[in-house]
């Protein structure tokens, strides 16, 4: 039975790849004309993909999505709002700071603003850059899902929210330095991953699951549409502080 699971994990993962496959193999074949470089590495490379989206699935469906949707139910049932916008503050906050990808876009980002004279190239600069760049998109996502929680709990209109959001976006556009708005924009990305949006989402759906008069469907799910908003406008006041 175990190894009936596994096998059509496995095979469940090989078909989500097989397009992007499909397609490199496309181009590589047919437009650029040559051969794969390194061909047993690309494919001992795509097996060891394959395999560990097979394990990551599992591993959300095992572990992030329950127990993100029984911390909703337990914080719910408690009555205590305080803790309850705590959690959600908190659990937005610590799975950014985690996010693999933020960390990566800032260290990125503090390189590029060192070489282009925006700040010092000096190791501490660049540390300091990237730090407070993550803790502003930190402090956005955990503000976002303290902010979707009050939705939910309310029945807030979604659709108010982001409007007004990209509005205030938009205006952030036009005064931000223009140093920081393609990085603010691309923060609103790599916030949603591969650790964010499993427990989001899963404390979205329980949380709309125990409130009397909420619906799962419409109600649970638009957490990560407000952690992908927020980080825009944040992003942009740090380039305010930071580049005038």
């Amino acid at each position: 039975m175990i190894i009936t699971i596994i096998l059509g994990k496995i095979k469940a993962a090989a078909t989500d790849l097989l397009p992007i496959v499909l397609v490199i193999a496309f181009f590589q074949i047919v437009v650029l004309r040559q051969p794969l470089p390194q061909m047993g590495d690309v494919l001992l490379g795509a097996l060891l993909v394959v395999l560990g989206l097979s394990f990551f699935i599992q591993g959300l469906e095992m572990g992030l999505f329950p127990i993100g949707e029984a911390m909703a139910h337990a914080l719910a049932r408690k009555g205590s709002l305080f803790w309850l916008l705590t959690f959600a503050f908190a659990l937005g906050f610590s799975t950014t700071v985690a996010e693999p990808a933020l960390i990566a876009v800032s260290a990125k980002s503090a390189d590029i603003a060192a070489r282009g004279g925006l700040i010092s190239p000096e190791p501490e600069s660049l540390k300091q850059y990237a730090f407070w760049l993550r803790m502003s998109v930190a402090f956005s996502v955990g503000l976002a899902i303290l902010i979707g929680v009050l939705r939910i709990l309310r029945g807030w209109p979604l659709h108010y929210l982001i409007i007004g959001g990209y509005s205030l976006v938009m205006l952030m556009t036009i005064i931000a330095p223009e140093e920081i708005i393609g990085i603010a924009y691309d923060a609103g990305g790599v916030t949603t991953s591969t650790i964010t949006v499993p427990l989001v989402a899963a404390l979205g759906v329980g949380l709309a699951s125990t409130i009397r008069g909420r619906s799962p469907l419409t109600d649970g799910f638009g957490l990560i549409a407000l952690a992908s908003l927020l980080p825009m406008i944040f992003v942009m006041g740090y380039g305010l502080i930071i580049f005038g």
